[in-house]
């Protein structure tokens, strides 16, 4: 166990890679309550979300989720976040935990532009919710003993409010950070002890297990996802961070637009990579980059051992001439250079 965003947050229960391979092969849930989760609500719902992320809202339906980034003026991010649809007058924002407390303030800035009250209209309920991430190849199968309603064959990035175990008012999606599928499950904080005995139990025939943060980072990190902190930050760019499909710069306005545009006239400088060590070693955020000229072009920001394909991999920012597939680059470590080669991630077959 471990603090972290004001929690006790589990690391891990078995061990990093078997729970790892758990989550790959089988099922695997994730405590994942300390998400942050904002209702925008009434006629300028949308309009307020569009100028605020980067990504179209507009295109969204009913029951349909969208991965986005909410931005600053001078186009970095203040956290990737999801954006969910329940009416024209009603949407979910799930943020990360710590953040929870900056995107509030930093949508906050914009909302009584669009008539929106915080507190009313904009409202922060994260303290309202407990979220469990149940993901694996077999995470709906288990999760349809639950339900009444048929889950197994919903559309990647749908959600619908069921009953689940009994509990009432549960907002399930086919969403999740692992790459592995299956849901992620919202629920009223009261109600979050009852619904991971019965998600336990349910799973108990097809080997679930309980999955820590340790897990969490490395099967998203197979999976070439941002994590914020990491990959994303205030100062980073979704342009260079390889987000170009999720900003809509031809489609709307928005903040941090301005600054973007800019940046793509001029080139984007450095971009983020994958890459894979052929030297032995484990690259670690913060750890040099070089390029073949012994020069250095950048910093890696996360690195591990795949538990699945015990390559050592990794992403970082590199400068642009060092970005293509294929490119000879070296990491720092110590004062050894590791040779390693830009690859697309991801790392494993989803």
């Amino acid at each position: 166990m471990a603090p972290f965003a004001g929690y006790n947050m589990p690391i891990e229960y078995t061990g990093i890679s078997d729970e790892h391979i758990c989550v790959c092969r089988r099922l695997g849930v994730f405590d994942v309550s300390h998400m942050g989760e904002f209702w925008v609500l009434g006629k300028q719902a949308l309009p307020f979300i569009q100028h605020i992320t980067c990504n179209d809202a507009a295109v969204l339906t009913n029951g349909k989720v969208q991965y986005s980034c909410l931005m600053h003026e001078n186009g970095g991010v203040v956290d990737d976040l999801l954006v969910y649809r329940f009416s024209e007058e009603k949407y979910l924002l799930v943020v990360n935990a710590a953040n929870v407390d900056k995107d509030f303030a930093a949508a906050s800035r914009y909302a009584a532009q669009f008539g929106l009250r915080t507190g009313t209209d904009f409202v922060n309920a994260s303290d309202r919710y407990a979220q469990l991430a149940v993901q694996g190849p077999l995470a709906l199968r288990a999760m349809q003993k639950l339900c009444a309603e048929p889950l197994e064959n919903m559309a990647y990035y749908t959600f619908k409010e069921v009953t689940l175990a009994g509990v009432e008012h549960v907002i399930f999606s086919t969403t999740g950070y692992t790459g592995a599928g299956g849901c992620e499950i919202y629920a009223r904080a009261s109600d979050a002890t009852a619904l991971w005995n019965a998600v336990m139990e349910a799973g108990k025939e097809l080997g679930i297990q309980p999955i820590g943060l340790g897990a969490r980072d490395t099967l998203r990190l197979e999976m070439g996802y941002c994590l914020y902190g990491h990959e994303l930050n205030d100062h980073t760019t979704p342009l260079e961070a390889g987000l170009g499909w999720i900003t809509k710069l031809s489609s709307k306005d928005f903040v941090g637009r301005e600054a973007l545009l800019a940046q793509k006239a001029a080139g984007v400088q450095r971009k983020l990579v994958g890459f894979v060590l052929a030297d032995r070693g484990v690259a670690r955020a913060g750890y040099e980059i070089y390029s073949d000229k012994q020069e250095k072009t950048g910093e890696v920001t996360s690195g591990t051992v795949s538990p699945l394909t015990k390559l050592s991999i990794g992403m970082g920012y590199v400068q642009a001439a060092c970005a293509a597939v294929g490119t000879k680059i070296y990491v720092k470590v110590r004062d050894k250079y590791l040779a390693a080669e830009v690859v697309n991630p991801p790392f494993r077959t989803r």
